[in-house]
């Protein structure tokens, strides 16, 4: 048997007005006839209402019997379409109830303090300024040892022509190669 909203807001002991908020912002559904279903309203005021905000910490009061005037217009025994009943509840349904929602929210907060505290105690470093740095050594690189074969070219061949020796163009390209690594070194 539904209630209305003030027998429900009695039945809750809250005011009339904070059942009207609730079934407003989503948090507890009505009937398709208009009246609230108890045993479902409350279910869902634990779910989605904020617990510092629930003032009735204990159980539901019971029911008043409240005396419903019988209905004097005929009710229509025609189906009602699921789709009409069933769409307000499939989108609540989708969206996590508060406890969840704050739950995540504070396991994400968690984690950004926790990646700001590592950034600043220097365990963590910047992405987009590590891919700059590591970028320009990569070219720092590149440019020193395309800069050995024009640097190395005229040692090399005095080095063939007075002595050709594979073991003294081998210390050449060495001694090159291992400068152009300390300067980037540096």
């Amino acid at each position: 048997m539904g209630l209305s909203i003030r027998a429900y807001a009695q039945h809750r002991g809250v005011s009339h007005t904070a059942v009207a908020k609730a079934i407003q912002a989503g948090r507890i559904s009505k009937e398709p006839d208009g009246t609230i279903d108890p045993v479902k309203a409350d279910a869902q005021w634990a779910r989605n209402t904020l617990p510092s905000q629930n003032l009735n910490t204990g159980a539901p009061k019971p029911a008043a019997k409240v005396a419903t005037p019988p209905v004097s217009t005929p009710v229509s025994t025609a189906p009602v379409s699921t789709r009409e009943v069933q769409a307000p509840l499939e989108t609540r349904a989708a969206a996590p109830d508060y406890q969840t929602s704050r739950a995540i929210r504070e396991a994400y907060a968690a984690r950004l303090a926790k990646l700001e505290f590592e950034e600043r105690t220097g365990k963590l470093l910047n992405a987009d300024e590590v891919k700059v740095k590591h970028f320009n050594l990569a070219r720092l690189l590149r440019d020193r040892i395309q800069q050995i074969p024009r640097k190395l070219a005229p040692q090399i061949v005095a080095a063939v022509v007075a002595q050709p020796d594979q073991r003294v163009v081998e210390d050449l390209l060495m001694e090159a190669i291992r400068e152009a690594l300390e300067e980037l070194s540096r």
